[in-house]
């Protein structure tokens, strides 16, 4: 794999790193119990913040002690100011892609009090006033990059020129989108959701072989509080090839201790891009133990409300920086 951090080190200086994809305006409420048709319930509280997989990687690595940068649509109004502002103070620096006329995508999410498990609809990115063209300079001094599988019209050139430049490209796979095996045959690190299934595939070991011929040489699944699964492959293997397995144990939790389960996905993606880039040259236990340090903050994020809960405490803080980068 490229050597992301070897030059930043040599530096005394935080990697840069770049996520690209979604960026929404989070509606969080916190319920007893999701209703029912026709039901109207009171929440415990009301939470309004700037969300989505890439935005909340962005700023998960941010505070992991990396310089973060997020590619994104997010354009123009109310909610578009706040997401801005939020990312401004949280030191991730924005390349808004967005058009006129561009509507950024809204979340509405519930949180059951007693289990921390969350419900979301989302209106998710259109391409309706998007502006397909990035800036030069992009990538300069970026050390990983990050892709979730959303504005893939950015995504799919970003990651084709990281990969052109050396630059480790991660992808975060919540779930199949079509168009995804464009931006896959750009990708190095494919780490999926427990729900994710490729076209076709019947189970996980499926899934992860499809993802592989794609081109990934690395993919792993996340199963929650369970093992995450991890699929090597050799650069040199011929086609069929049987990978190299391992896995990552997840540390439990007691059912008490689980606040909120929102964002912990993210986290781990955030946390692994930072992980990534501190780390530099990457073979299988480095990545593996990458991986375990991600595990460890996504774990850390869900005794905290919402996604990010955990960044307003100082030790927590201090005690993952030191976990994801070694």
């Amino acid at each position: 794999m490229p050597t992301p951090s070897a030059a930043s080190r040599e530096r005394g200086t935080a990697p840069v790193v770049l996520a690209c994809g979604l960026a929404t305006l989070d509606v969080t409420q916190v319920v007893d119990a999701l209703p029912g048709p026709d039901e109207k319930i009171v929440a415990r509280s009301l939470d309004v913040h700037a969300g989505g997989p890439a935005l909340n990687a962005a700023i998960t690595a941010a505070r992991l002690g990396c310089t973060a940068r997020l590619v994104s649509r997010v354009g123009a109004g109310a909610p578009a100011a706040a997401v801005a502002s939020e990312l401004a103070a949280e030191h991730v620096e924005l390349v808004d892609a967005a058009g006129e006329g561009w509507n950024l995508a809204l979340s509405t999410v519930l949180v059951t009090a007693s289990t921390g498990q969350r419900a979301v609809v989302s209106t998710n990115a259109t391409t309706l006033g998007a502006a397909a063209s990035l800036p030069d300079g992009v990538l300069d001094g970026v050390v990983a990059v990050l892709v979730d599988g959303h504005h893939l019209d950015l995504a799919v050139p970003l990651a084709a020129a990281a990969r052109a430049a050396g630059i480790v490209v991660l992808l975060d796979g919540g779930s199949w989108k079509p168009g995804l095996d464009a931006l896959l045959e750009h990708v190095d690190v494919a780490v999926l959701s427990a729900d994710f299934r490729a076209p076709g595939a019947a189970d996980d070991a499926a899934t992860l072989a499809a993802v592989h011929q794609l081109g990934p040489r690395t993919v792993a699944q996340s199963h929650g509080a369970a093992p995450i699964e991890v699929a090597f492959w050799d650069r040199d293997g011929h086609e069929g090839a049987e990978p190299t397995r391992g896995t990552v144990d997840v540390r439990q939790l007691d059912l008490a201790a689980v606040v909120d389960t929102l964002g912990a996905g993210d986290v781990l993606h955030g946390a692994l891009l930072a992980a990534v880039a501190h780390r530099g040259v990457l073979g299988r236990e480095s990545l593996l133990d990458a991986l375990a340090a991600a595990s460890d903050a996504a774990t850390a994020s869900v005794t905290f409300p919402g996604a990010r809960g955990w960044t307003d405490d100082p030790t927590t803080v201090e005690k993952l920086r030191q976990r994801v980068a070694p």
